[in-house]
């Protein structure tokens, strides 16, 4: 009976180690089963957070290519003679840059989209009917963070003239905002004299070849980015002669670091004494 009685107590004591040891290795398990739960909600959160942050803040990298516009016919009559049309424009990953530029040529030349049907030209003896051109086309030049110059091309001959006449328009866009951007757009407030200024100062060789004062010189707001600075694009004949072409000044981009606003500015090295 004896041994019985002390077997039945070990028995007991057994029983209550186990339970201890149990209910500590429970409460460990579930302990590490609530900080695992936890941890991954909270980096889940987080990440998930982190794309609508980046795609809030990148700026659409711009792929363009350039297509024919379609129009109803090729040529516009009338009983003097035809208009032979040739058109292009740009297809893009922004719609809005491609329907401001396709706004803009049917503005410009709302004959070439008319579905009128074509005049009959006079074929009477000793008439002499006229055949010109007119050309139109935009093409993507380059991007620099939030800034996308394009150009826009062209060219009209009427029958007869000596020559044609060409133009060169660039369109600097803002997109972030979604908007054109004009000189004085991306000018420091108050520094037209100072950009005129400078402009004289850095193509004085040239302007003083062709004549042109310094108080007689204006700043264009046709403008695009080089490879050395702001270069100001002049119309035929403004500062030269036709044969000349289309006249360019730049403002070197060490002259024009307090003189442009930082955002519409190139990544520029830091020059000495600027």
């Amino acid at each position: 009976m004896a041994v019985f009685i002390l077997s039945t107590g070990y028995g007991r004591r057994m029983k209550s180690t186990a339970l201890k040891s149990w209910l500590i290795t429970s409460s460990l398990l579930l302990s590490a089963v609530a900080l695992s739960a936890c941890q991954p909600k909270g980096e889940g959160t987080a990440d998930s957070a982190k794309p609508q942050q980046v795609q809030e803040n990148t700026i659409v990298a711009i792929q363009a290519k350039v297509v024919p516009v379609k129009l109803t016919k090729s040529e516009a009559c009338d009983a003097e003679g035809c208009m032979q049309y040739d058109i292009q424009t740009i297809q893009s990953n922004l719609k809005w840059i491609d329907d401001y530029f396709i706004n803009r040529i049917q503005k410009a030349d709302p004959i070439a989209f008319s579905t009128a049907p074509n005049e009959k030209i006079n074929t009477a003896e000793g008439a002499v009917p006229n055949l010109s051109q007119s050309s139109t086309y935009v093409r993507f030049v380059d991007q620099n963070y939030n800034r996308a110059t394009f150009a826009l091309q062209s060219y009209s001959y009427s029958a007869g003239a000596a020559h044609g006449m060409h133009h060169q328009e660039f369109v600097n866009f803002d997109l972030k905002s979604k908007k054109r951007l004009a000189l004085q757009d991306v000018l420091v407030k108050g520094a037209e004299q100072s950009v005129l200024d400078a402009v004289y100062d850095a193509n004085i060789i040239w302007l003083e070849e062709h004549k042109i004062e310094r108080s007689k010189l204006n700043l264009s707001d046709n403008f695009y980015y080089g490879a050395n600075g702001i270069v100001f694009v002049y119309p035929l004949y403004e500062l030269a002669s036709y044969a000349e072409g289309m006249s360019e000044l730049t403002l070197p981009y060490v002259a024009a670091q307090k003189l442009i606003k930082a955002e519409y500015l190139p990544s520029l090295p830091s020059y000495p004494n600027s």
